[in-house]
């Protein structure tokens, strides 16, 4: 009976080693693979380098002549502008809304996370509409805006607004879930030490979330330079004034200036490619540092044992 039994799990032990460990054939696996590899070809690659062709295509003076012109660089300079003031803001928020949110009990909280969320399910457009409906004209302000000479709508403050607005949930969605996950006591015992909540924010709290923190910051980063449906509502679409990047690409491309509206996705492209490599690049320090601190816990815990 027992030698019967082993020879069973003899064989079952076999079968394991010819499969990984969710049970599936190497054939499946090896399809799946290919099944995605194709996909990205088709739908992500092929479009990239598309776009580095059809900007290269008439010669790098064209492509260098369609980036220094006069409305390209006011977009570029716009993008970034809008970009350097919208992301600090949303860290800001972010780091506030996420430790209210994972540290404390208070009334609404439920309605502040469902007001994080808002942008994620509300269209770009629908959000620019309701700016153009608050701060517009025939708005419920314009008229008082107008009356004190106060500009927000088709110019640089209803681009900045509407694009803060579409990002700031980047930041503190990235913070809330690490922070609870977290908890409290590190912070309590520092209080208790007799630490400030200063001292406590930047010595205890920021250095645990600060590749949380910057991983959000990065994706609002690329969120703020992209974003084309809120902004294209309250711009105006201005050249050299309230043209972003995307914007500009678009007049370019509906005026059959192919070159040239491929020049400018090139290098909004390029920036989303930097982005994407800082990504990847905190991604790999923050795996390698919790890896880090899971061997060194063992040992640490070792090390006490023995002492």
């Amino acid at each position: 009976m027992a030698g019967a039994v082993s020879g069973r799990l003899g064989r079952l032990g076999t079968a394991h080693h010819k499969y990984d460990a969710t049970g599936e054939a190497p054939w499946v696996r090896y399809t799946l693979i290919t099944v995605a590899v194709l996909f990205l070809t088709l739908f992500l690659f092929v479009p990239l380098a598309s776009v580095f062709y059809e900007a290269l295509r008439k010669g790098v003076q064209t492509y260098w002549e369609a980036l220094v012109e006069p409305d390209a660089w006011s977009a570029i300079q716009l993008t970034l502008t809008v970009a350097a003031i919208a992301v600090p803001l949303n860290l800001v928020f972010g780091v506030a809304a996420a430790w209210a949110i994972a540290k404390f009990e208070f009334p609404g909280k439920n309605l502040l996370i469902t007001l994080i969320d808002l942008p994620f399910s509300v269209s770009p457009v629908i959000s620019g509409l309701v700016y153009v409906l608050l701060f517009g004209a025939q708005g419920w302000l314009g008229p008082w805006l107008q009356t004190h000479d106060i500009k927000i709508m088709f110019a640089v403050p209803g681009i900045v607004l509407a694009t803060i607005f579409v990002t700031f949930p980047f930041v503190a969605r990235e913070l809330i879930p690490l922070m609870q996950a977290q908890g409290s006591e590190e912070e309590e015992a520092a209080i208790v030490l007799g630490a400030s909540g200063w001292q406590t924010f930047r010595h205890i709290t920021l250095p645990n979330i600060r590749w949380g923190l910057l991983y959000g910051v990065i994706l609002c980063n690329a969120r703020a330079m992209g974003e084309f449906g809120a902004v294209s509502v309250v711009s105006g679409h201005i050249r050299g004034l309230t043209n972003t990047m995307p914007l500009h690409v678009e007049i370019l491309y509906n005026e059959y200036n192919f070159a040239a509206a491929f020049a400018v996705a090139s290098l909004l492209t390029l920036l989303a490619l930097v982005t994407l490599g800082i990504k990847t690049l905190v991604e790999l320090r923050a795996r390698k540092e919790n890896e880090d601190a899971a061997v060194e816990a063992p040992l640490a815990a070792l090390q006490g044992q023995a002492s």
